[in-house]
């Protein structure tokens, strides 16, 4: 049970969705994070995106690893499977759960630090698996827990708060995912809600692994001048690349695009942020446009968000193990564990 438990205070009737439940039943404990913490922007994402889908919360399975970022699974979704395993591996305990029981919605939150650090193995071989989850990196750039040290995605002459700068080049989830094959590739912002629910929603749906990397200022120790990772920074160097919404399949997608075009707009607290519409000929499913595009953009200093890139195309991990097709938690006991005498026949046929 959370240490400290949501106050329930409904000043009008909550809306429900397709399985009669409000945004209430996709909430958590109360956040202990620090007051302005990009995480929590995150969490509200979440809730909304599952109350969207009206997926069942016992049929999701939250994971994560150690950090900051880690945390987050207890402020959504209380009635949900939940596992928080050691610094780096949530990936792997996520492919053994996805591996037991299919049908569960799996959910990974994790940290850069997490996951490009000591986790970037267990990463890698996940994105190769294709294994069916979201995978959420809440990417703020340094260490929160150990006083704002420079992770693996600290930008080079990123400063941090006491004045050094960064001299190793970064490691990019999006350029690493493309790398890899991944077939799921989004980046968000967490101050960027209305852009963030619908990729979240798009990652859960999706067939495979769906990396979602979400640019979340720390503001203890990652939020001031001279740092790549803050709010001020996002503002001033966002592009939404795509107009990014998840419509369900049951519904027909109408829309129209303007050309290729950049527009500052003045926020106001002073920020500029730059809104470009979808550029002439980008196709979301070709890699090494993909891949080339997105170099371009960072080497002007933009900050590239939306879905950027999809491919349907390849089996997720069950297809491609053959495994069966309920799960191995839904197996009769007598088929995951056949005896002694059917391991010495399998042994045989070895020698």
């Amino acid at each position: 049970m959370p240490s400290i438990t949501k106050p329930l205070i409904p000043l009008l009737p909550l809306a429900r969705n397709e399985l009669g439940l409000t945004m209430q039943d996709y909430q958590g404990g109360m956040s202990t994070l620090c007051a302005g913490c990009g995480h929590d922007s995150i969490t509200a994402a979440l809730i909304q995106a599952f109350f969207e889908l009206s997926l069942p919360p016992h049929m999701i399975a939250k994971l994560s690893g150690i950090g900051c970022s880690s945390k987050t699974p207890a402020y959504f979704a209380s009635r949900a499977h939940g596992f928080n395993s050691v610094h780096g591996r949530m990936a792997t305990i996520a492919t053994g759960a996805g591996a037991a029981n299919r049908e569960l919605t799996l959910v990974g939150v994790s940290g850069d630090g997490d996951s490009l650090s000591i986790g970037l193995g267990n990463l890698a071989h996940a994105i190769r698996r294709n294994v069916n989850m979201a995978y959420l990196i809440e990417n703020n750039g340094v260490y929160g827990l150990t006083k704002g040290q420079f992770s693996a995605s600290a930008d080079v002459g990123s400063r941090s708060r006491r004045g050094d700068s960064n001299l190793l080049q970064p490691v990019d989830p999006i350029m690493l995912g493309l790398s890899l094959g991944a077939t799921f590739l989004a980046r968000g912002f967490s101050g960027d809600k209305a852009q963030l629910v619908p990729i979240l929603k798009a990652a859960v749906a999706h067939r495979g692994f769906a990396l979602v990397d979400i640019i979340s200022p720390c503001v203890q120790f990652n939020d001031h001048e001279g740092s790549t990772k803050s709010y001020r920074y996002m503002r001033d160097h966002e592009l939404r690349e795509i107009e990014t919404d998840f419509i369900g399949q049951h519904e027909e997608i109408v829309g129209s695009l303007a050309r290729d075009r950049a527009t500052a707009v003045t926020m106001h607290d002073g920020a500029r942020v730059q809104f470009r519409t979808v550029p002439e000929g980008y196709d979301p499913k070709d890699r090494g446009q993909v891949e080339a595009y997105l170099r371009e953009r960072t080497g002007r200093g933009e900050i590239v968000t939306g879905l950027l890139f999809l491919d349907e195309s390849q089996q997720d991990m069950h297809e491609t193990a053959l495994t069966p097709p309920n799960g191995l938690a839904q197996l009769p006991f007598s088929k995951l564990c056949p005896g002694s005498a059917e391991l010495e026949s399998f042994q045989d046929g070895l020698r």
